[in-house]
Order: structure tokens, then sequence, then C-alpha cells
């Protein structure tokens, strides 16, 4: 195996690991195996697309990505010496980065129970196990915080000067010790209380829920400071210590800028004390994690047959074939019950969901609710639109793709009935419940006269996820390849498709200027819409017809 350049940085620090009574020949000979895995080739055991297998690790190989978004950090640093602005919204945008990662891409070693089967057999210490799946996910994290952060750094170190680097670098640490062991408190919390299958569902709404508030929090850092007249002026509230960005840009503004004011001091010493609180709570709380993990493999949880399924009544109401049902119900119970997909494609949802009313309620600063109520700011709700080519590009991935096959073995009538009903279920299952409620705030702010445009903006999202199935999915059986590709993608159509919701709201403005005009473009986009979705879902003669993923 490769002995690794951060297993070397590992070992000037082994005396550290030796003073916790941790084993370190056996962590480093954990941590190799685990990198040296991390480096093997991605099995590729069922690939319907044709895609070549990729070698190398692919983490490793994306962190210049990373660097590139850690381009927008850059502006930050020209803000004066406003440090408490600019450093606030700093480690917000640093934290949305990597807790979001954390979140995404290791939360599958912290929850990995192969180790405690497999390595736990061995004579290995329990905390030395521990401690090695913390490393794993350390080694990786401080690679892409190195990334996201390596050409800001050189900006900063030029425009800000040493001493404001280095306390960047202290504080920086301290954030990243906290964001990992945050996640994994969390997690902690849920494995306590939550048992077998239930438990897995309950870890799925977390991850979701954490990856929403991380938005939702963001806005709120942004609200906490006032901009007049393009003088920033910071005032502290109470709730200010419930936003951690707002503690690491607080240092800043103590020691650099000399403000000793109460409220910085506080937040000051949170940035400093809660990271290290969080990660010795964490240490102390590892033996009950890695023994609650067992809950994992439960299979506690009961499948009681329900008198009444929604999904066949929602089925028999939007389709007109037997097949289409079938299809419809199927992919409507992958949506429902697949925890991956639930998790890459939710957290899409809840942004879809939030976003609207973000603009909105930005809104209401410029005016009264009346005021509101009489404009144009419902055309917000389109935001709930920009989210339709990711989840239709998702829609072809699925944790079970291997058993795809059955799809080409099946005599289907109308091959093209299951791109049919998967369309429908989307929009049934996911993105109508969310317009409806949309639809329902919007209607209370702006009265019932924007009805025909609340049913003009739901016919420009089907004709959306027509243009999006067409062109991201097209060739491909839904649900039939693995999750293991869902980044190998055209970046560029996606985005471009977009910035479709973005066209047509600025097609919905400009047609309200016009006596009656909403009224028409609701006529021709219903028509363009029906002539779309007969031409893209057109029947084919046999499952033969259909396109081989």
């Amino acid at each position: 195996m490769d002995d690794f350049r951060s297993l070397k940085c590992l070992d000037r620090f082994q005396f550290l690991f030796k003073r916790f009574g941790i084993d370190y020949a056996d962590l480093r000979k954990i941590l190799q195996l685990k990198l040296t895995m991390d480096q093997r080739r991605v099995p590729t055991i069922f690939n319907m697309n044709g895609a070549k297998k990729k070698e190398g690790n692919q983490f490793l190989k994306s962190l210049w990505l990373y660097g590139l978004y850690g381009l927008i950090l850059i502006p930050f640093l020209f803000f004066g010496d406003h440090y408490m602005l600019q450093m606030s919204l700093m480690f917000g945008i640093m934290m949305f980065f990597l807790m979001t990662s954390m979140i995404s891409d290791f939360t599958s070693v912290l929850l990995d129970v192969r180790d405690k089967n497999i390595i736990g057999t061995k004579p290995v210490s329990k905390k030395t196990i521990s401690a090695a799946k913390m490393v794993h996910v350390s080694i990786y994290m401080s690679l892409l915080t190195g990334a996201f952060l390596a050409i800001p750094f050189i900006v900063m170190i030029v425009t800000k000067g040493v001493l404001f680097s280095l306390l960047f670098l202290g504080l920086l640490l301290l954030n990243v010790i906290f964001i990992i062991a945050l996640t994994a408190l969390v997690y902690i919390v849920t494995l306590t209380f939550f048992n077998g299958e239930r438990l897995k569902d309950i870890i799925n709404y977390v991850q979701i829920l954490l990856s929403v508030g991380i938005v939702v929090g963001y806005q709120l850092l942004a609200r906490s400071f006032e901009v007049v007249d393009l003088t920033v002026s910071y005032t502290f509230s109470w709730w200010h210590l419930l936003l951690p960005p707002i503690w690491f840009g607080a240092p800043f503004e103590w020691l650099l800028g000399q403000n000793m004011s109460g409220g910085i001091i506080i937040l000051s010493l949170a940035a400093f004390i809660v990271p290290v609180i969080s990660i010795i709570l964490y240490a102390r709380l590892m033996p009950a994690f890695e023994r609650n993990l067992e809950k994992l493999l439960s299979h506690s949880g009961t499948n009681k047959k329900k008198m009444f399924r929604p999904d066949n009544l929602f089925a028999r109401f939007v389709c007109f074939d037997r097949e289409e049902r079938a299809f419809f119900r199927f992919a409507s119970l992958m949506m429902k019950k697949e925890r991956e997909f639930k998790l890459k494609v939710y957290p899409v949802l809840g942004m879809a969901f939030i976003f609207p009313f973000i603009f909105l309620f930005n809104s209401f600063s410029d005016g009264s609710f009346s005021e509101v109520g009489q404009g144009k700011t419902y055309l917000t709700i389109y935001f709930s639109s920009i989210m339709i080519p990711s989840i239709i590009h998702m829609l072809k991935y699925s944790e079970n793709y291997n058993g795809a096959w059955i799809l080409r073995a099946t005599p289907i009538e109308d091959p093209i009935s299951l791109h049919r009903g998967t369309i429908k279920a989307f929009l049934v299952k996911l993105y109508l419940p969310i317009f409806m409620v949309l639809s329902v705030v919007f209607t209370v702010i702006f009265s019932v006269r924007i009805i025909p445009d609340l049913i003009t903006v739901f016919l420009a999202a089907c004709l959306h996820t027509i243009i999006s199935y067409k062109l991201l999915n097209d060739e491909t059986y839904p649900f039939s390849q693995s999750f293991e590709f869902a980044q190998d993608t055209n970046t560029g159509v996606n985005i471009l498709l977009m910035l479709f919701a973005g066209l047509f709201a600025l097609i919905h403005f400009l047609v309200l200027s016009i006596s009656f005009g909403i009224y028409v473009y609701l006529g021709i986009l219903l028509l363009v819409t029906v002539v779309s979705w007969l031409v893209v879902f057109r029947k084919t003669g046999g499952s033969r017809g259909e396109k081989q993923a």
C-alpha cells in the first residue's frame, strides 16, 4: 500500500494520539487501508449509458472545482475595515460549502458500520477505530478546505497582512473542528432516540434539514447587518449567538478593529470555546455512538399494509392507461422509499420552497404589506422552478439500479409510458405540493387576482419539465444508473435549463404590461405545453423500440 503524504504529516503528531490512549500503529494502518481503498476503481456493475470506469480518487480530482468556488470569497476581502461584516460573510459561505460537503460526502463514513464488523473483531481498541474514522474525515475536510481557500488566502496575505491571515488560519481550524463535531453530535443524538428502519429515515430527514437550515441561516446572517448610505453598522442581539459565522467574524472586530463592546467579546469567546467543547463532547460520547451504530443494522420496522393508497387515486386521475398508471406508482414509490434519492433531492426541494419567500420578504423591507400586495413580486414564485432540471436529472439514478434489467426484459406495450408515468409522478408528488403551498400563501398576500398568473406559472413549470427531460433523460430509463455517476453530467446544459425559469418569468413580466396579455400568454403556453408533451412522449410500437440507456 502507498505511504500517503497525509500520513507522513500525521506521524509528527503521533505523541498526541498516544497521550489519549490510542494505538498509533493500528490507527496508521487503518488509515492507510482506508486511503488506499479510496483510490480504487469505482465498480461499474450495471452502467446502462456506457460510461467508462474511472480510476483513482475522484474526490481528489474534483478539488480544482472547489478552488473555483473559492474565488467567490475574494471580493469580500476588499470591504475595507468592516471586519465583522466581511469575515462573518466569508465564514458563512465557507460553512455552507463545507457543511453541505460534510453531509453529502462524509456522512457515509461517520455512519459506516463495516469498521465494527471487520476491524472490531480484531485486537484493535474501539477508541482507535473511532479515532481512525474521525481522522479519515478530517484528512478529506482539510484537503477540501485547502482547495477552497488556497487562492483567497494568497489574496488575503497580500491585502490584509500576515497578522490577519494567521488569525484567520487559527479560526479556520476551529471552524472545521466545529463543523465535523457538530455534524457528528447531531447524528449521535439521532442515534440515541431512534431505532432500526425508523432511524434511517430520521437520519435522512436530519441531513435534509441541515442542508436547508444552512441556507436559511445564511439569510439571517446577511440580515444581522444594516447598510445605510454605504455605511455598515452592527448591533449585537441575543439571537446572534445562534449564528456560528458571526462568532468567527467577531475576533477580527475585537482584536484588529479594537471593538471592546460586550457583545463582540461574548461572540469572540464563543468562537474559541464552543468548538473545543464540541470536540471534547464528541470524544466523550464516541463509545456510545459506536454502540448505537448497531441500530443501523436493525430491521425492526414493520410494513403495514395500507387500506387506502393515495398513489392509486392520483394514478387514476392523471394517467390514461394501465401501463402508465403502473409506472406512476413505481416512480412514486422509488421517490418515496430511496434514501439516497431523498438525500440528494429533498434539500433542493426545500430550497425551492424557501427561495420565493426569501426574495418576497426582501420586498417587505421596501414597502408596507398593502403596497407589496398590489405589486408584481409574486413572480418570485418562479424561483421554485429553478430546481426542476436538477431533480429531472436525478430521476435516472437509484441505489437499486441493478434491478433495472427488468425494464428491458419486460414486454412493455408502450415503453414511453414509463417516462410519462415518471414525469407525472415527479409533478404530482414533488413539484405540485410545494407549488400549492406557495400558491395559497401568495394568494393570501396578493389576493385572488393572481390566480391566472399562478396557472401560467404551473404550465410554464410543466413545459420546463418536458424540455429538461428531453435534454437530460430522454435516452435513459428512469432509476437505471448508479448514483456514482450523478456528477457525470453536462453542467452547461443544466445551468442553461435552470435559466429557463428566469426566461419564463421575464416573458410573464412583459405580458403583464399588455391588456389581457396574461390570458393570451396562458392560452399560448397551454397549447405549446400540450403539443410538446405529445411530441416528446408520443407512443412507440413496443419495448424493442425503446432506446437502451
